[in-house]
C-alpha cells in the first residue's frame, strides 16, 4: 500500500453547481480558469473535481505539474467537505472506489476523513454523527465497513487513523473495523498478511486488542482463531494453532524444521503439495529457506500462487530458469479469460509485465490478457477520432511504485478503442500531432510500439488538424492543454458532435467545459467507463458509476 500523507487539511470552500453524473463538471459563477500550460480552461464542481481525483490518485503519489502533499490535501479536503453536505453520494463513491475501481489506498484515506469530517461536524458526538441528519445515508460505521475489503486493510485503515488523527479511535471506526474484522479473518489472511518481516504498525492481535472484535456467530472457528492471532503477537514462541486448524498447524510443521533440511523438503516429491497445505506464500518462501529461490523453489511454490503474484514474477522465473513445461502452465493461467476477470486488475498491469518480462515466451499470453481485460470496450459505430495525448506531462509513471507512465496507459485505450471501432482515425499529438497507422486484428502491444514521445500539449491544434466531420471525437490526457488562439479543444467540434475527454491524471482545471450537451468528461484507467459512450448516445442517463 502506498505510504500515507500525514496531514491534514481544513475543508476548502467549495465551486458551486449540482451535477449528477461523472460527467459533468462545470463549475458555477466564475468557473473559467486556466490550465497548469495557460490554456483556456473550466473549474469542476466539488463532486466532479473528488470523482475524476479519486480515480486517478494513487495518494502520495507526484504528478507533473502538482506534488504529492497537495494531491492528498485537495483530496481530502474534498472528501471531507463533500462528506458533510453530501454523504450519500461520498459514501456510495468510496465504496465503489474500494470495490469496482479496486483504489485501495485512497478509499481508506477517504473512508477515515469522511468519518472525521461527520463527527468534527456534529461536535463530536459518535452516536449522531453515524446519521448526522442524513436519513438517506450509510452510517459511519458502514462507510468504514465497506471499503475494507482484504484482511491487512483493518490494521492500516487504523495505522492512518492515529498517525493522522491521534490515538483515540472513535466508536463508530472501531465498529466498523470489526464488522470487516468478522468478514476477513481467516486461517489463510492470518499466514498471509499477519507477519512481523511486512512491517505492519497494527498486526491482527493489535487491531483485535483495540476494537474488541467478537467472533462471527456463523463462524465456530473464528474464536480460536482470534486467541491464536492474540498468542502471535504477544507469545510467538508458545502459540499453538487451534485444534483441528489443518492449514496452520501444517505451516507450523513447516516452521519447525531445521534450516538445512527445507530445501530438500520443498524439492522433494510432495513438495509443491505440502506448501500448499500450509499455506506458504511466495513472499514468504525465500526467508524460510533462507536463501534465494531457485528454480526448483519456484516450480514448487507456482502451483499454488494467485494471478497477480505470477503476473508479478514472470522476470523471476526467467531469471531463476523455470522450465518450459512450468512456464507454459503459467501463460495458460495469465491469459485464462475468467482468471484475468477474477484478478480484477487494471489493463495497464499486463502491459507494464509485457515491457518488463525478458523472455518472448510471455508476449502472447499477455497480449491475450490484455485483450481479455479490454473486453468491454465498446465497438463504435461511424466514424471515430481519437487523440492521445504524449505529451511530457504524460510521462510520469501511474505511481510510485509503478514502472508504467500515463502516456502508455492512454495508448493502450486509445489503440484498443480504434481496434474495435467501425472506423477510426487513431492520432498522437503533444506539440505536434500524427496519425497512427494500424490494420485491424493486429496486437494492441505492437501498435503500442508506433507512439512516440511529442513534447508539448497543443490540444487545440490536434483537434483543428484532425477532426474531419466525424461522429465522436475522444481524447485521452490529462486535460493540461497549452493556450492556443482559437479557444479550448472541445470548441473546434460543431457542438451536434459529442467530444469526449478520458482524465488519467485528476489535475483540479480541465480543457473545457462538461455537463452540457455533448461535452462529457470521465476518470479513471478501467474499461468500464468506456461503456458510458454507448449509455449517452442511446440517450439513457449516465449515472455515476455505483449509482448505475
Amino acid at each position: 500500500m502506498a505510504r500515507f500523507n500525514r496531514r491534514t487539511t481544513a475543508p476548502a470552500p467549495a465551486p458551486q453547481g449540482a451535477p449528477h453524473s461523472p460527467v459533468r463538471s462545470t463549475a458555477g459563477p466564475g468557473g473559467s480558469a486556466a490550465t497548469a500550460l495557460g490554456g483556456r480552461g473550466r473549474l469542476r464542481d466539488a463532486r466532479s473535481e473528488l470523482f475524476l481525483l479519486a480515480v486517478a490518485n494513487f495518494v502520495t503519489q507526484r504528478t507533473f505539474h502538482e506534488d504529492a502533499g497537495q494531491r492528498d490535501d485537495r483530496y481530502t479536503a474534498l472528501v471531507r467537505e463533500l462528506a458533510v453536505r453530501d454523504p450519500r453520494w461520498t459514501a456510495g463513491l468510496l465504496g465503489w472506489l474500494r470495490g469496482d475501481a479496486n483504489m485501495r489506498t485512497a478509499a481508506l484515506v477517504g473512508a477515515a476523513e469522511y468519518v472525521k469530517a461527520r463527527l468534527d461536524a456534529s461536535g463530536g458526538s459518535e452516536g449522531g454523527a453515524d446519521g448526522a441528519g442524513a436519513l438517506d445515508a450509510p452510517s459511519n460505521r458502514q462507510v468504514v465497513d465497506s471499503v475494507l475489503r482484504r484482511a491487512d486493510e483493518p490494521g492500516e485503515l487504523l495505522a492512518y487513523w492515529t498517525a493522522t488523527h491521534g490515538r483515540a479511535v472513535p466508536k463508530p471506526v472501531k465498529r466498523g473495523v470489526a464488522d470487516a474484522v468478522r468478514r476477513l479473518y481467516t486461517a489463510g489472511s492470518l499466514l498471509k498478511y499477519d507477519t512481523a518481516s511486512a512491517g505492519r504498525a497494527y498486526r491482527f492481535g493489535d487491531v483485535l486488542n483495540l476494537v474488541h472484535a467478537s467472533p462471527d456467530p456463523a463462524k465456530p472457528w473464528q474464536g480460536e482463531l482470534f486467541r491464536y492471532a492474540l498468542d502471535r503477537r504477544h507469545h510467538p514462541e508458545s502459540a499453538v494453532p487451534p485444534e483441528g486448524a489443518r492449514t496452520l498447524t501444517a505451516h507450523r510443521a513447516l516452521m519447525e524444521l531445521p534450516v538445512d533440511e527445507r530445501r530438500g523438503v520443498v524439492t522433494g516429491p510432495g513438495g509443491a503439495e505440502r506448501l500448499a497445505a500450509a499455506g506458504m506464500t511466495w513472499e514468504a518462501l525465500a526467508g524460510w529457506l533462507q536463501g534465494p529461490l531457485d528454480a526448483a523453489a519456484w516450480e514448487a511454490v507456482i502451483p499454488s500462487m494467485g494471478s497477480m503474484a505470477l503476473l508479478r514474477n514472470l522476470r523471476n522465473f526467467d531469471r531463476a530458469g523455470v522450465s518450459d513445461e512450468v512456464a507454459a502452465a503459467v501463460a495458460e493461467r495469465i491469459s485464462d479469460p475468467e482468471a484475468v476477470a477474477r484478478s480484477r486488475q487494471f489493463p495497464f498491469r499486463y502491459l507494464a509485465a509485457y515491457q518488463h518480462a525478458p523472455s518472448l515466451r510471455w508476449a502472447y499470453p499477455l497480449e491475450r490478457a490484455l485483450g481479455h481485460s479490454l473486453g468491454a470496450v465498446p465497438a463504435l459505430p461511424g466514424r471515430t477520432l481519437i487523440l492521445v495525448d504524449r505529451s511530457g506531462s504524460m510521462w510520469e509513471p501511474l505511481s510510485e511504485r509503478s514502472q508504467l507512465n500515463r502516456a502508455d496507459a492512454a495508448a493502450v485505450f486509445g489503440s484498443a478503442l480504434a481496434l474495435r471501432a467501425a472506423g477510426a482515425d487513431l492520432v498522437e499529438f503533444g506539440t505536434g500531432s500524427a496519425v497512427v497507422p494500424y490494420t485491424k486484428g493486429e496486437s494492441v502491444l505492437k501498435l503500442l510500439e508506433r507512439f512516440g514521445d511529442l513534447g508539448g500539449t497543443d490540444t487545440t491544434e490536434a483537434v483543428r488538424k484532425h477532426y474531419a466531420g466525424h461522429d465522436r471525437v475522444l481524447i485521452v490526457t490529462d486535460e493540461q492543454a497549452a493556450y492556443h488562439h482559437a479557444g479550448d479543444p472541445t470548441e473546434q467540434v460543431p457542438p451536434d458532435v459529442p467530444v469526449y475527454t478520458w482524465n488519467l491524471a485528476g489535475y483540479r482545471v480541465g480543457h473545457g467545459p462538461s455537463g452540457r450537451a455533448n461535452r462529457h468528461v470521465f476518470g479513471g484507467l478501467t474499461d468500464a467507463a468506456f461503456r458510458m459512450v454507448s449509455l449517452l448516445e442511446d440517450g439513457r442517463d449516465a449515472r455515476w458509476p455505483w449509482e448505475a
